[in-house]
């Protein structure tokens, strides 16, 4: 089997993952811009990685591209993002992002990584931030809003090597 990671990353935890993933199955591993120019026929698996943002799995576009073009290829999805891996919403932020006919093949994996503000890009750090005062300002916060407020307050790494397990798994 040969296999292929492409991920797509701006704060690193979704390339923490690929090179994890990399390192245990001997897989090449590319971010996105590398992988548009290199011919993946050559690979029987494909692994596609990047995060969420704002309720959607960013670059989702390039990797239906894939599942278009190379249908009988064992394509898996991995996603990072700042919710820990126990949260309710994942599975059903999974089904919004995934509801196309076209990601019925998928194995989809979900990765905690965290919030990098020193790593996040300008536009990002500025939506956060309005989130976070707009939560502040609330009169009758929620436990939820409770728990977001302290979970966007600053950066944090929750990102574990524990969490490739079941795509190694799937990868057998």
């Amino acid at each position: 089997m040969k296999a292929i990671i492409i991920y797509h990353s701006e704060t690193g935890f979704t390339k923490k993952y690929a090179q994890w993933i990399a390192e245990e199955t001997g897989a090449d591993c590319l971010s996105l811009s590398a992988a548009k120019k290199q011919h993946l026929d050559q690979y029987d698996t494909i692994l596609f990685g990047s995060f969420a943002y704002a309720g959607a799995i960013r670059k989702l576009g390039f990797f239906k591209d894939i599942l278009e073009k190379w249908p009988d290829k064992k394509l898996i999805l991995f996603c990072t993002g700042a919710n820990p891996a126990d949260s309710p919403q994942i599975q059903s932020f999974f089904k919004e992002n995934l509801k196309d006919p076209a990601f019925r093949k998928v194995n989809a994996f979900y990765c905690p990584g965290g919030l990098n503000y020193e790593k996040m890009p300008f536009l990002s750090k500025l939506m956060m931030r309005a989130l976070l005062k707009s939560l502040r300002a609330k009169k009758d916060k929620t436990e939820t809003d409770q728990e977001m407020i302290k979970m966007i307050s600053g950066s944090y790494d929750i990102s574990d090597k524990k969490y490739i397990e079941p795509i190694l798994a799937c990868l057998k």
